[in-house]
Protein backbone atom coordinates (compact mmCIF):
# COMPACT_ATOMS: atom_id res chain seq x y z
CA UNK A 1 0.00 0.00 0.00
CA UNK A 2 2.80 2.62 1.03
CA UNK A 3 4.23 1.71 -2.83
CA UNK A 4 1.93 2.82 -4.15
CA UNK A 5 1.21 6.22 -2.52
CA UNK A 6 4.61 7.17 -3.24
CA UNK A 7 4.20 5.92 -7.03
CA UNK A 8 1.15 8.30 -6.77
CA UNK A 9 3.18 11.08 -5.43
CA UNK A 10 5.94 10.72 -7.95
CA UNK A 11 3.43 11.26 -10.85
CA UNK A 12 1.86 13.89 -9.19
CA UNK A 13 4.90 16.25 -8.24
CA UNK A 14 5.79 17.31 -12.00
CA UNK A 15 2.19 18.53 -12.42
CA UNK A 16 2.48 20.60 -9.16
CA UNK A 17 4.57 24.02 -9.66
CA UNK A 18 7.06 24.32 -6.49
CA UNK A 19 7.01 28.21 -5.19
CA UNK A 20 5.42 31.46 -6.40
CA UNK A 21 4.23 31.20 -10.97
CA UNK A 22 3.18 33.58 -13.17
CA UNK A 23 2.18 36.82 -11.07
CA UNK A 24 3.03 35.79 -7.46
CA UNK A 25 6.73 35.32 -9.12
CA UNK A 26 6.64 38.77 -10.40
CA UNK A 27 4.96 40.26 -6.79
CA UNK A 28 7.86 38.49 -4.98
CA UNK A 29 10.39 39.69 -7.16
CA UNK A 30 8.79 43.25 -6.55
CA UNK A 31 8.71 43.37 -2.84
CA UNK A 32 12.77 42.29 -2.80
CA UNK A 33 13.25 45.35 -5.05
CA UNK A 34 11.07 47.53 -2.66
CA UNK A 35 8.79 48.84 -5.70
CA UNK A 36 5.32 50.05 -4.90
CA UNK A 37 2.42 49.03 -6.57
CA UNK A 38 1.50 52.00 -8.24
CA UNK A 39 4.62 52.58 -9.66
CA UNK A 40 4.01 49.21 -11.50
CA UNK A 41 1.04 50.60 -12.66
CA UNK A 42 2.16 53.83 -13.84
CA UNK A 43 4.72 51.99 -15.90
CA UNK A 44 2.06 49.05 -17.49
CA UNK A 45 -0.67 51.85 -17.86
CA UNK A 46 -3.07 50.43 -15.42
CA UNK A 47 -4.93 50.99 -11.96
CA UNK A 48 -3.55 49.52 -9.17
CA UNK A 49 -6.61 46.84 -9.00
CA UNK A 50 -5.81 45.16 -11.75
CA UNK A 51 -1.67 44.90 -11.07
CA UNK A 52 -2.98 43.43 -8.09
CA UNK A 53 -5.44 40.81 -9.65
CA UNK A 54 -2.16 39.80 -12.10
CA UNK A 55 0.04 39.23 -9.18
CA UNK A 56 -2.92 36.70 -8.05
CA UNK A 57 -2.96 35.19 -11.54
CA UNK A 58 -6.75 36.38 -12.32
CA UNK A 59 -6.14 37.13 -15.91
CA UNK A 60 -9.71 37.45 -17.02
CA UNK A 61 -9.43 40.93 -15.53
CA UNK A 62 -7.67 42.19 -18.02
CA UNK A 63 -9.71 41.56 -20.47
CA UNK A 64 -8.28 39.33 -23.93
CA UNK A 65 -5.64 37.15 -23.22
CA UNK A 66 -2.89 38.77 -25.50
CA UNK A 67 -3.60 41.83 -23.04
CA UNK A 68 -2.45 39.52 -19.99
CA UNK A 69 0.69 37.87 -22.27
CA UNK A 70 1.72 41.44 -22.98
CA UNK A 71 1.48 42.80 -19.56
CA UNK A 72 2.90 39.28 -17.77
CA UNK A 73 6.44 40.02 -20.23
CA UNK A 74 6.40 44.05 -19.73
CA UNK A 75 5.99 43.45 -15.82
CA UNK A 76 9.17 40.52 -15.67
CA UNK A 77 11.01 43.11 -17.76
CA UNK A 78 10.70 45.87 -14.59
CA UNK A 79 11.26 43.34 -12.02
CA UNK A 80 14.23 41.82 -13.63
CA UNK A 81 12.81 37.95 -13.92
CA UNK A 82 12.91 36.27 -17.14
CA UNK A 83 9.76 36.61 -19.11
CA UNK A 84 10.17 33.16 -20.55
CA UNK A 85 9.87 31.66 -17.01
CA UNK A 86 6.36 33.62 -16.32
CA UNK A 87 5.11 32.77 -19.93
CA UNK A 88 5.67 29.31 -19.46
CA UNK A 89 3.64 29.73 -15.99
CA UNK A 90 0.93 31.82 -17.61
CA UNK A 91 0.29 28.56 -20.23
CA UNK A 92 0.31 25.93 -17.15
CA UNK A 93 -2.00 27.78 -15.39
CA UNK A 94 -4.73 27.72 -18.47
CA UNK A 95 -4.44 24.55 -19.95
CA UNK A 96 -6.92 22.67 -20.82
CA UNK A 97 -8.58 20.09 -17.94
CA UNK A 98 -7.90 16.92 -20.00
CA UNK A 99 -6.72 16.08 -23.01
CA UNK A 100 -9.08 15.64 -26.05
CA UNK A 101 -10.40 12.43 -26.93
CA UNK A 102 -9.11 10.06 -29.76
CA UNK A 103 -11.06 9.33 -32.39
CA UNK A 104 -10.54 6.66 -34.51
CA UNK A 105 -12.10 6.62 -38.14
CA UNK A 106 -13.70 3.86 -39.14
CA UNK A 107 -13.59 2.60 -42.78
CA UNK A 108 -16.81 2.63 -44.79
CA UNK A 109 -17.65 -0.59 -46.62
CA UNK A 110 -16.77 0.68 -50.22
CA UNK A 111 -20.05 0.47 -52.86
CA UNK A 112 -20.02 -0.46 -56.30
CA UNK A 113 -21.17 1.98 -58.40
CA UNK A 114 -24.01 1.66 -60.81
CA UNK A 115 -23.86 3.13 -64.31
CA UNK A 116 -27.46 3.97 -64.58
CA UNK A 117 -26.62 7.86 -62.95
CA UNK A 118 -24.09 8.31 -65.34
CA UNK A 119 -25.92 7.22 -67.88
CA UNK A 120 -29.54 9.84 -66.71
CA UNK A 121 -26.64 12.68 -66.44
CA UNK A 122 -25.17 11.73 -69.39
CA UNK A 123 -28.54 12.22 -71.09
CA UNK A 124 -29.37 15.74 -69.11
CA UNK A 125 -25.87 17.33 -70.69
CA UNK A 126 -27.11 16.51 -74.03
CA UNK A 127 -30.70 17.84 -73.91
CA UNK A 128 -29.60 20.81 -72.15
CA UNK A 129 -26.47 21.62 -74.62
CA UNK A 130 -28.96 20.47 -78.10
CA UNK A 131 -31.44 23.18 -76.64
CA UNK A 132 -28.88 25.56 -75.97
CA UNK A 133 -27.91 25.24 -79.80
CA UNK A 134 -30.92 25.73 -81.22
CA UNK A 135 -31.94 28.31 -79.24
CA UNK A 136 -28.55 30.35 -80.00
CA UNK A 137 -28.69 29.76 -83.99
CA UNK A 138 -28.49 33.31 -85.50
CA UNK A 139 -32.18 34.38 -87.44
CA UNK A 140 -32.29 33.46 -90.96
CA UNK A 141 -31.70 37.10 -92.66
CA UNK A 142 -35.07 38.41 -94.42
CA UNK A 143 -34.56 39.40 -98.17
CA UNK A 144 -34.65 42.86 -98.95
CA UNK A 145 -37.92 43.56 -101.24
CA UNK A 146 -37.36 46.69 -103.44
CA UNK A 147 -39.55 49.58 -102.43
CA UNK A 148 -41.51 51.01 -105.44
CA UNK A 149 -39.74 54.93 -106.14
CA UNK A 150 -41.95 57.51 -104.98
CA UNK A 151 -42.73 60.48 -108.54
CA UNK A 152 -42.59 64.03 -107.61
CA UNK A 153 -41.33 67.09 -107.72
CA UNK A 154 -38.11 67.38 -105.64
CA UNK A 155 -36.10 70.75 -105.25
CA UNK A 156 -32.66 70.23 -105.19
CA UNK A 157 -30.19 72.61 -103.85
CA UNK A 158 -27.11 73.08 -105.86
CA UNK A 159 -23.88 72.30 -103.12
CA UNK A 160 -22.08 75.47 -104.33
CA UNK A 161 -25.18 77.77 -103.21
CA UNK A 162 -25.08 75.85 -99.70
CA UNK A 163 -21.79 77.00 -99.17
CA UNK A 164 -21.83 80.15 -100.32
CA UNK A 165 -25.20 80.88 -97.95
CA UNK A 166 -23.14 80.09 -94.79
CA UNK A 167 -20.14 81.48 -95.83
CA UNK A 168 -22.47 84.63 -96.40
CA UNK A 169 -24.17 84.06 -93.02
CA UNK A 170 -20.97 83.05 -90.96
CA UNK A 171 -20.03 86.66 -90.67
CA UNK A 172 -23.33 88.32 -89.29
CA UNK A 173 -23.92 85.60 -86.73
CA UNK A 174 -20.34 86.13 -85.60
CA UNK A 175 -21.25 89.79 -85.14
CA UNK A 176 -24.13 88.90 -83.31
CA UNK A 177 -22.17 86.83 -80.97
CA UNK A 178 -19.32 89.64 -79.80
CA UNK A 179 -22.07 92.19 -78.94
CA UNK A 180 -23.48 89.98 -76.58
CA UNK A 181 -22.31 90.25 -73.03
CA UNK A 182 -21.13 87.33 -70.99
CA UNK A 183 -23.34 84.99 -69.38
CA UNK A 184 -22.49 84.94 -65.61
CA UNK A 185 -22.40 81.68 -64.22
CA UNK A 186 -24.74 80.96 -61.59
CA UNK A 187 -23.84 80.40 -58.20
CA UNK A 188 -26.24 77.31 -56.78
CA UNK A 189 -22.78 74.56 -57.20
CA UNK A 190 -20.33 76.62 -55.15
CA UNK A 191 -23.03 77.35 -51.95
CA UNK A 192 -23.60 73.41 -52.60
CA UNK A 193 -19.74 72.75 -52.45
CA UNK A 194 -19.33 74.92 -49.22
CA UNK A 195 -22.41 73.59 -47.57
CA UNK A 196 -21.36 73.28 -43.48
CA UNK A 197 -20.89 69.57 -42.27
CA UNK A 198 -23.89 68.55 -40.07
CA UNK A 199 -22.76 69.35 -36.05
CA UNK A 200 -22.53 67.11 -33.79
CA UNK A 201 -25.62 66.68 -31.10
CA UNK A 202 -24.91 68.00 -27.69
CA UNK A 203 -23.75 65.18 -25.41
CA UNK A 204 -22.67 62.92 -28.63
CA UNK A 205 -19.29 62.21 -29.59
CA UNK A 206 -18.57 61.02 -33.03
CA UNK A 207 -14.99 58.85 -33.53
CA UNK A 208 -12.90 58.39 -36.77
CA UNK A 209 -10.50 55.84 -36.24
CA UNK A 210 -7.85 54.52 -39.01
CA UNK A 211 -5.41 51.76 -38.61
CA UNK A 212 -1.84 51.83 -40.09
CA UNK A 213 -1.06 48.60 -38.56
CA UNK A 214 -1.67 45.83 -36.35
CA UNK A 215 -3.71 47.24 -32.98
CA UNK A 216 -6.03 45.42 -30.63
CA UNK A 217 -8.91 48.24 -29.67
CA UNK A 218 -11.50 48.25 -26.45
CA UNK A 219 -13.69 51.65 -26.43
CA UNK A 220 -16.39 52.35 -24.44
CA UNK A 221 -18.80 55.27 -24.12
CA UNK A 222 -20.07 57.07 -21.48
CA UNK A 223 -23.02 54.92 -20.48
CA UNK A 224 -20.39 51.74 -20.65
CA UNK A 225 -21.83 50.89 -23.72
CA UNK A 226 -18.97 48.49 -25.72
CA UNK A 227 -18.49 49.94 -29.17
CA UNK A 228 -15.43 48.50 -30.54
CA UNK A 229 -13.41 45.14 -29.47
CA UNK A 230 -11.50 43.94 -32.05
CA UNK A 231 -8.15 43.50 -33.16
CA UNK A 232 -7.94 46.35 -36.25
CA UNK A 233 -5.60 45.36 -39.54
CA UNK A 234 -3.58 47.90 -41.69
CA UNK A 235 -6.13 49.81 -43.94
CA UNK A 236 -8.76 49.84 -42.02
CA UNK A 237 -11.18 52.68 -40.66
CA UNK A 238 -13.99 52.55 -38.51
CA UNK A 239 -16.53 55.25 -37.54
CA UNK A 240 -17.94 55.25 -34.09
CA UNK A 241 -20.56 57.55 -32.27
CA UNK A 242 -22.18 57.53 -28.40
CA UNK A 243 -22.57 59.32 -25.79
CA UNK A 244 -18.98 61.79 -24.82
CA UNK A 245 -16.97 61.09 -23.05
CA UNK A 246 -14.57 57.87 -24.43
CA UNK A 247 -12.90 55.01 -22.65
CA UNK A 248 -10.30 53.96 -24.80
CA UNK A 249 -7.38 51.45 -24.93
CA UNK A 250 -5.43 50.74 -27.99
CA UNK A 251 -3.00 47.93 -27.34
CA UNK A 252 0.19 49.84 -30.17
CA UNK A 253 -1.24 53.31 -30.30
CA UNK A 254 1.41 53.98 -33.03
CA UNK A 255 -0.78 52.28 -35.43
CA UNK A 256 -3.54 54.44 -35.00
CA UNK A 257 -5.12 57.99 -35.72
CA UNK A 258 -8.13 59.51 -34.69
CA UNK A 259 -10.52 62.60 -35.52
CA UNK A 260 -12.90 63.54 -33.24
CA UNK A 261 -16.11 65.01 -34.51
CA UNK A 262 -14.15 65.54 -38.19
CA UNK A 263 -10.73 67.60 -36.39
CA UNK A 264 -7.51 65.95 -36.07
CA UNK A 265 -7.01 64.52 -32.87
CA UNK A 266 -3.15 63.91 -31.02
CA UNK A 267 -2.35 60.90 -28.59
CA UNK A 268 -0.86 61.98 -25.87
CA UNK A 269 3.10 61.98 -26.56
CA UNK A 270 5.06 58.73 -25.45
CA UNK A 271 8.62 56.63 -25.39
CA UNK A 272 6.99 53.73 -26.25
CA UNK A 273 4.19 53.79 -28.70
CA UNK A 274 4.22 49.69 -29.17
CA UNK A 275 2.88 50.00 -25.07
CA UNK A 276 -0.58 49.64 -24.48
CA UNK A 277 -2.38 53.19 -23.49
CA UNK A 278 -5.55 54.14 -22.08
CA UNK A 279 -7.23 57.54 -22.37
CA UNK A 280 -10.50 59.69 -22.05
CA UNK A 281 -11.54 60.80 -25.44
CA UNK A 282 -14.44 63.90 -24.95
CA UNK A 283 -15.58 66.61 -27.76
CA UNK A 284 -14.08 70.01 -25.60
Amino acid sequence: MSDETENQQENAAPDEPAGPVGGERLAEARRELQISVLEIAKELHLDEPKVRALERNEFDVLGAPVFAKGHLKAYAQLVNVDAADVLADYYHLNRADRAPPVITARRKPRRELSPGPWIAAIVVIIVVVSAYWWFSRPPQAVPDVPRPQETGDIEVIPPADTDAGVENALPETQGELIDEPPVAEPAVEKDAELAPVPAVEEGQLRLLVTYTGDCWTEITDASGRRLLFDLGKDGRTVELSGAEPFNVLFGNPGNVSLRVNGEDYALPPTNRPDRPMRLTISGS
